[in-house]
């Protein structure tokens, strides 16, 4: 009996890791495959650069406006059928947008990003109750996860075009497929939906504290802030390699090369921030990857093999900060439905933040011609990006102990 029962909670386990995994490969896909795909639908739809920059902020937008929903959905549904529901939303916003109409792109891509909100917010909460222990482990299984399919998604999207005669809306619905294995391998988890319920709405006690919390704010800056730097990069880095000479697939290849250079980073940055009293020498090594990589897309020129070796850096950076701000949100918090929480709000008012990114760059670009001073002004933003990491790294929780017992 008790070998049975060993069995049954290492089956429950690997469903789980599965399930964990497959929502993680939805996670990324549906906006990292635009950024290759910007110019040819600029030119089929005939609209402008800063409204080919907002389709990659429409995403954001959402992010923003509805991660703070999330946690209310957990605490009525169950965090599980509120994943689904998410899996579902963008699986919907997929299809919509699919339709090559200049209107249903950004409907469905806003849809898009209210599906992924949910899933992106609630699923650290759901590693933190399935997996407390091993939660540095866990979240580097699916943020590595979540940066693989990014890297496959960039770098299938144009030859989804062109090899196989797929036109750019084609190339953008290929990822419903993985919308719909993901629904398929979570399914199974919504049979323990009722059991966890209870234990969800016990820990939402402290939600109106949470706002009152500095820690909190500075966990949400550094979200925010390495945020609009990935998703800025995703958007227009195809275009900026271009402008220094490299011919447009090879730009795709590279924006690919960025996601694919970030996987080492992403795997262990987590496992070794559970292991630090903080995370402070962690921030200041992704701040000094994001310098020398901006610096070198400012003056490298035409040089593959120069590009490389700064969008290497770059992928290191991006790869180890959205790790640790998505582990941040179970180091700084008690409970699973604390960190839905802090989750909830870091990404809300972080997407909000990080949406401002790609359509102010394509603004900036329109009016002068050059990327130089986008360039410039993400320098900038490495800065704050390092000012809210040291801050946001030091070793506490954003609730106070007084707080917990209040609460």
């Amino acid at each position: 009996m008790v070998r049975l029962k060993k069995l049954r909670m290492n089956k429950k386990t690997f469903i789980a890791i599965v399930a964990i995994v497959f929502v993680a490969f939805n996670l990324r896909p549906a906006i990292t495959s635009v950024g290759p795909l910007v110019g040819i639908i600029r030119d089929d739809l005939g609209i402008t650069n800063s409204q080919a920059g907002f389709i990659t902020t429409v995403p954001l937008l959402a992010f923003a406006c509805f991660s703070i929903a999330a946690p209310i959905l957990a605490k009525k549904w169950g965090i599980e059928w509120a994943i689904f529901f998410g899996l579902t939303t963008l699986l919907i916003g997929i299809l919509l947008r699919s339709f090559g109409i200049t209107s249903m792109l950004f409907i469905g891509t806003a849809i898009v990003g209210v599906g992924i909100a949910l899933c992106n917010v609630l699923l650290p909460g759901f590693v933190k109750q399935k997996f407390d222990r091993l939660q540095g482990v866990m979240t580097s299984v699916y943020t590595t996860s979540m940066s693989l399919f990014a890297t496959i998604a960039s770098g299938l999207s144009i030859p989804l075009v062109f090899n196989f005669n797929l036109e750019w809306n084609g190339s953008l619905a290929t990822w419903s497929i993985i919308a719909v294995i993901g629904l398929i391998c979570w399914a199974p988890l919504l049979r323990g939906a009722n059991a966890n319920r209870k234990k969800e709405r016990s820990s939402q006690s402290t939600k109106g504290k949470l706002w009152q919390s500095p820690l909190a704010w500075q966990v949400t800056a550094f979200m925010g802030l390495q945020s609009m730097l990935y998703y800025s990069m995703v958007t227009w880095l195809p275009e900026i390699v271009q402008a220094n000479g490299i011919p447009i697939a090879t730009a795709g290849m590279l924006l690919a090369y960025m996601q694919l250079s970030g996987l080492p980073m992403t795997f262990i940055t987590p496992i070794l921030a559970t292991r630090m009293q903080n995370q402070r020498v962690i921030i200041v090594v992704i701040a000094l990857f994001y310098f020398f990589a901006m610096s070198g897309l400012l003056y490298i020129g035409d040089s593959l093999l120069a590009h490389v070796f700064f969008i290497t850096l770059l992928g290191g950076a991006n790869g180890a900060s959205i790790s640790l701000s998505l582990v941040l949100f179970n180091l700084r918090t008690t409970s699973a439905g604390q960190a839905s929480q802090l989750s909830g709000m870091a990404q809300s008012f972080g997407y909000l933040l990080a949406a401002t990114g790609p359509i102010l760059l394509g603004l900036i670009f329109d009016f002068t011609g050059s990327w130089f001073i986008p360039l410039v002004i993400l320098s900038l933003v490495i800065i704050l990006l390092l000012i809210a990491g040291l801050f946001a790294g030091k070793d506490a929780h954003v609730f106070s102990e007084q707080q917990l017992s209040r609460g």
